[in-house]
């Protein structure tokens, strides 16, 4: 596979494409390495990676949870007992976005890259019935496995867009709050989705996000030997990059808290930025 970005997206939609089928058919997704059907589909056409990341590896003939960096884990019992059970099973992320967000009553919340929808569903139980939770995916895949999640759950607070993070299907300034988990490392044009925040928030709104990051010292190199993209690491930037590229779109008050390691010098972290009023 070579690093060119309708490539590196393509390989990253195949890969939750297969995540979304595997649940779908009762089986829990995988963070970092191929599933079985994505392998298949891969070697049929050439394009496969071979490679994993180490966290969650194992995954492939037969698909097995995330490792305790990654996934449904990383949620309190509480709330992950009142979701489906496919909602849990999709979960891919590193964090608890929901947590960060700290989300009220009435709110407009987008969740970038928002898979099966276990962050949306959560969502929109806390801004409640005068809020909207609303969750944005370039795989149909996961549309269809979240909007059936968000059916089977009784949510009607939501709703799940088809795109890209680079280029959200909203008005400018109609959000209060953009989360986020696990995706915007995915990303081969993180300056566009930073912007694209930006743009649909209100002045005073905020990004709450959680992803992975790099150690500032740690090259490209460095990361990509770490783990592949689609698995979360390669693409990662580093804690100095990531302010740079929030600042750059015009957010203040950003603060960048590493949380746990997922790999030699890379970390889940949880970023908050503000848009300015």
């Amino acid at each position: 596979m070579t690093d060119q970005p309708d490539n590196l997206r393509e390989h990253v939609r195949a890969h939750y494409a297969a995540a979304a089928r595997t649940v779908t058919q009762g089986g829990t997704a995988c963070c970092g390495s191929e599933s079985e059907s994505e392998s298949e589909s891969d070697s049929e056409s050439g394009s496969g990676s071979g490679s994993g990341v180490g966290v969650g590896s194992g995954c492939g003939s037969g698909a097995v949870a995330t490792g305790p960096e990654f996934g449904a884990g990383l949620y309190a019992a509480g709330d992950r007992d009142t979701l489906p059970a496919e909602a849990v099973a999709a979960s891919l992320g590193c964090g608890n976005p929901i947590a960060v967000a700290e989300l009220g009553e009435g709110e407009r919340v987008l969740d970038l890259g928002s898979g099966g929808g276990i962050d949306v569903l959560l969502s929109a139980r806390r801004v409640g019935p005068t809020g909207r939770a609303y969750g944005l995916d370039m795989t149909d895949e996961m549309l269809a496995l979240a909007r059936a999640n968000a059916a089977a759950a009784g949510v009607a607070n939501v709703e799940f867009l088809r795109g890209a993070i680079e280029s959200v299907p909203l008005p400018s300034q109609s959000l209060d709050v953009v989360i986020s988990n696990c995706v915007i490392n995915l990303s081969t044009d993180k300056p566009a989705v930073f912007a694209e925040a930006f743009r649909v928030l209100k002045p005073g709104g905020r990004v709450g996000v959680t992803d992975v990051v790099a150690d500032d010292e740690l090259t490209a190199e460095q990361r990509a030997e770490r783990g592949d993209h689609v698995g979360c690491v390669a693409g990662a930037l580093s804690f100095a990059e990531y302010r740079a590229g929030l600042a750059a779109a015009g957010f203040t008050g950003i603060e960048i808290t590493a949380t746990h390691a997922v790999a030699d010098g890379m970390h889940s972290a949880i970023v908050r930025a503000t848009r300015p009023r």
